[in-house]
């Protein structure tokens, strides 16, 4: 009876900690899948690759979230534990952001099937924006040492809504989502660097989180030429390069981040490094620099890399059981 019973244990133990942060990978496929489809036109790459990563996403997205509402229904205490958490509350809008960013992805298969993701995704994320800063302002347990570069999520998450809200004839609500993310950007990055520059560094398994500093800037830019008009201005510039510099600041640092051992966290490098990606091959088709193609190949190269690295050190840390223990 024990020998049935025992492998019935492990795997809802399983279950009970499947983190919400696994949504983070969800971002980080999506955002491959967007890399390459820019690819596609502005450097000519087979197309064939984007239709597969999308197709992937798909699936991967839909397990996660099989799997996570199977999570809430047997084990609703976990998973409030995880919503009421000062770090992990942060991931859950990774789900909304996952919907906006496959309303992107399916822009050139459906343009209702994106519209209809467009409008969930954008709905939801507006729901997290909101429930997460009334938290953060009635708050009662939250302490410096819990923010963390994954605290750009619920609120920053917003400027990708216009990328695809324009192509829907969404201009006005594209420009009010854009604001939000853009303001409380300057907002959370001044604390996030008070947080790193005065008090106790991140913990390794965090670490990985400072890659998401690379990404309001990358998305902005691009979600910026989106309400612009695709005209490349100073304001564009500016955040293009400050998402280029904190790409070249972090990679100097490269040796820190290949000594982390493996976490779910790692996912934080893959989303930020294929905005860039994206962010680029926009300004290689605005100034037509060779420069910026030669970037292009190189960061859609490390990308590609990166998320094939994470997906098979994902696979082998499920197979082991490494991902489902107790913080």
């Amino acid at each position: 009876m024990s020998d049935i019973s025992t492998p019935n244990k492990t795997a809802d133990s399983r279950l009970q900690h499947f983190s919400v942060a696994f949504f983070a990978m969800v971002m980080g496929t999506l955002g491959l899948t967007l890399a390459w489809q820019k690819s596609a036109h502005m450097l000519a790459l087979p197309s064939i690759v984007s239709h597969v990563l999308l197709i992937a996403s798909a699936i991967i997205f839909a397990i996660i979230v099989i799997v996570y509402l199977l999570k809430t229904v047997r084990h609703a205490p976990a998973v409030m534990a995880e919503f009421n958490h000062p770090i992990k509350m942060s991931f859950f809008p990774a789900f909304s952001i996952g919907i906006i960013l496959m309303s992107i992805a399916t822009l050139e298969v459906s343009t209702e099937l994106s519209r209809f993701l467009w409008v969930l995704g954008s709905t939801l994320q507006l729901v997290f924006t909101l429930n997460v800063l009334t938290r953060w302002i009635h708050h009662q347990g939250f302490q410096i040492a819990h923010i963390t570069p994954a605290w750009f999520i619920p609120v920053v998450g917003n400027i990708l809504v216009p990328v695809s809200g324009v192509e829907h004839g969404f201009y006005e609500v594209s420009w009010f989502f854009f604001s939000i993310g853009i303001i409380y950007w300057v907002i959370l990055k001044t604390l996030i660097f008070n947080r790193i520059i005065f008090h106790e560094p991140l913990p390794e398994k965090l670490l990985p989180t400072l890659f998401i500093l690379i990404a309001p800037p990358a998305v902005g830019f691009i979600a910026y030429m989106k309400l612009n008009h695709d005209v490349l201005d100073s304001f564009g510039r500016i955040l293009y390069y400050t998402a280029a510099f904190l790409v070249i600041l972090l990679m100097t640092q490269f040796s820190r981040f290949f000594r982390i051992r493996f976490f779910i966290s790692w996912w934080a490098y893959s989303f930020p490094l294929a905005a860039f990606t994206i962010a680029t091959q926009i300004m290689l088709e605005r100034t037509g620099a060779p420069g910026f193609a030669t970037i292009s190949y190189l960061m859609l190269g490390i990308v590609s890399l990166v998320v094939a690295l994470l997906l098979y050190q994902t696979a082998k840390a499920i197979f082991n059981g490494n991902l489902f223990i107790p913080d």
